[in-house]
């Protein structure tokens, strides 16, 4: 998975918690909207912000807070080309983020900052993986949403380059089509040894296409089936690469769920290394360690929770009884443990990870 740990998201994870913390994170598309409709959607969301302030924290500090945010918001490049903006202000914080992809508005005025949204609104790529086969060749490509990439492997492209392996073992065949099918195995078996090198460099979402033969042959065989979003049959062995886009468009429309079957072979990998942790407990307790290495969490999923008699320990409640040892968010702390130890962090729609507690991490293995 590609790391989100940016220095930027590094320095608002580690600013001191002082509060009141206020997190916006905006729309900001000055080259699509009229720099006044901005404007007075930056206005409104101040107003929002002084409102809760005066509610919440009706002293000094929300005064300082709310002019240091005023200040910000009158200091916004206009004529940046990003699409949304994430702004954090504290007593003693302040910072701008300039994000890459559009968002929904969001307003919070808290103890720390939002680090979810964050990461949330940071980790949205279309990269994945197409092995190609057929009964001649091996190819590999990189795709993303603008471009197509074919990868250059260690193992040979052609299914020829295995017609002389082991002559003692085929040389006696009187039945050629069982040397052929020999030839094929010792064909499929370097190119999932190669595909496992791939897998572990790039770790995204993979795309096996060829004819029913092959892809039957390559099931059988394969150390990889959980890497696999889909199987596309078809012989594609003279396809451009205009033709190949074509036909993985229709699988790819729908990243998001692209995104969730992926995750879902990972998780089920891990379990069967006895790699995995499930359930807000089972996390918490890995990921207190520093032993995560991917968090899989349900976007809209929080836990209340009461620290144990030790870190590791947590407790799930529906009300506080213990403000020094009160957790407001159980999940949102994880997703900051899991990111201090260099893990990464991704989100499924709500009811996903139903079989897993609604959270789940891969440990290092």
């Amino acid at each position: 998975m590609k790391q989100v740990m940016t220095p930027e998201i590094r320095e608002v994870m580690e600013a001191v918690h002082y509060r009141p913390a206020v997190s916006v994170i905006m729309p900001f598309e000055p080259k699509m909207n009229l720099q006044t409709e901005l404007s007075h959607a930056l206005k409104m969301a101040a107003d929002k912000v002084e409102r809760e302030l005066k509610e919440q924290y009706p002293g000094e500090a929300g005064s300082l807070v709310m002019q240091k945010l005023r200040a910000l918001l009158k200091s916004l490049n206009f004529d940046t080309r990003k699409k949304s903006v994430a702004i954090y202000v504290s007593p003693v914080f302040e910072k701008i983020l300039y994000l890459d992809i559009p968002v929904e508005e969001k307003i919070i005025v808290d103890e720390s900052f939002e680090i979810r949204d964050l990461v949330y609104c940071k980790k949205q790529f279309h990269k994945y993986l197409v092995q190609l086969m057929s009964g001649k060749e091996s190819r590999v490509y990189l795709g993303n949403s603008t471009s197509f990439v074919r990868l250059i492997t260690n193992t040979p492209e052609s299914v020829l380059a295995y017609k002389n392996d082991s002559p003692e073992k085929v040389a006696n065949f009187s039945d050629m089509s069982e040397r052929k099918e020999i030839l094929m195995e010792k064909f499929l078996l370097h190119i999932d040894n190669s595909l496992g090198l791939i897998l572990k460099a790039y770790q995204l979402p993979l795309f096996v296409l060829g004819t029913d033969r092959i892809l039957g042959h390559f099931k059988k065989i394969t150390r990889h089936n959980n890497a696999v979003v889909k199987y596309v049959h078809g012989n594609y062995e003279e396809a451009s690469v205009n033709d190949l886009q074509s036909v993985l468009a229709p699988y790819i429309s729908d990243w998001k769920k692209v995104l969730e079957i992926n995750l879902l072979n990972q998780l089920e990998e891990a379990a069967g290394r006895k790699k995995l942790a499930a359930g807000i407990h089972e996390v918490w307790k890995e990921a207190v360690a520093l032993k995560g290495r991917l968090l899989v969490v349900e976007k809209n999923y929080m836990v209340a929770a009461q620290r144990g008699g030790s870190d590791e320990v947590i407790y799930q409640l529906n009300e506080p009884y213990n403000k020094y040892s009160y957790i407001k968010d159980a999940v949102d702390d994880v997703i900051e443990k899991v990111l201090e130890g260099g893990g990464d962090v991704e989100f499924t729609e709500e009811g996903v990870l139903d079989d897993y507690g609604h959270i789940a991490l891969i440990q290092y293995y």
